[in-house]
């Protein structure tokens, strides 16, 4: 498989909560025709931290791709540094923005990749317009919160502070302490500890793939099996030797697993 060059970038103009935002985003060219599948990233991520896997994956499915930054994120609006995002901030991505994203852009029925709170983002946008989707697909996401993701976000805090962290990171934001507090201040907040979507996930009818690593570093594999509980439908994928980003050290067998997915359900 030949990896195709990069897609130009771009930006859209949303108003939300009163709010101007400008949000970076790529696409990837599929057939003409052909579905969308809509890359959510990380908690620390963007478009940039997604590097050649969203169209590899579209190359291999024949799909058009959609690979964006939360606001907050990358090259889109930063997010001013005396805002505290609240627990509702993923419902608010999942229920507001990625809508009026996807409406802005004309794009009907996508599939949705989530990784970690980009997974939570899917899992909450399927819980609420099942309809409205072709299905998801979710990596290492997260329902609830657990000790094991605490102990993280307070290894990852540490790492920042020593300065490693934040030089990898600031190769993929115009404004790296914005997106890195964002994050770490809004899931260490004590309010976030009783965050719980499970009532949500439950509401789940569309084709649903979840995949984590054995090695996660921010939860226990009670995320994954959690979720299949709530929506028996469920197609589980645990991967040993692997953490918190299968698509990164797996991307062969995830791009192989997913496509397998869309397939069944195309």
């Amino acid at each position: 498989m030949t990896t195709p060059a990069p897609p130009p970038t771009e930006f859209a103009e949303l108003d939300w909560n009163g709010k101007p935002l400008r949000l970076e985003y790529q696409r990837v060219a599929g057939p003409d025709q052909a579905p969308t599948v809509v890359f959510l990233h990380e908690g620390l991520g963007s478009v940039a931290i997604w590097r050649d896997f969203p169209a590899r994956f579209c190359q291999a499915n024949a799909l058009h791709g959609l690979v964006y930054s939360r606001y907050g994120y990358g090259r889109s609006t930063p997010r001013p540094h005396d805002e505290r995002w609240q627990p509702d901030y993923l419902h608010q991505q999942a229920w507001d923005v990625l809508p009026a994203l996807l409406a802005q852009l004309g794009i009907a029925r996508p599939w949705l990749f989530g990784h970690s709170d980009g997974a939570s983002i899917a899992l909450l946008h399927a819980a609420r317009f099942s309809a409205q989707i072709r299905g998801i697909i979710v990596e290492a996401p997260h329902i609830t919160v657990e000790d094991k993701a605490i102990a993280g976000l307070l290894t990852a805090r540490n790492a920042y502070s020593g300065g490693a962290l934040r030089k990898a990171l600031a190769r993929l934001h115009d404004d790296v302490d914005s997106a890195f507090y964002a994050w770490n201040e809004s899931w260490l907040n004590p309010a976030f500890r009783s965050w719980d979507i499970r009532a949500e996930v439950a509401q789940i009818t569309t084709p649903l793939m979840a995949i984590q690593g054995e090695g996660d570093e921010y939860g226990t594999l009670e995320q994954v099996y959690g979720i299949q509980r709530l929506v028996p439908h469920t197609r589980l994928l645990v991967l040993p030797g692997v953490g918190h980003t299968p698509h990164r050290d797996q991307p062969e067998l995830i791009i192989e697993e997913a496509s397998r997915f869309l397939r069944d359900h195309s």
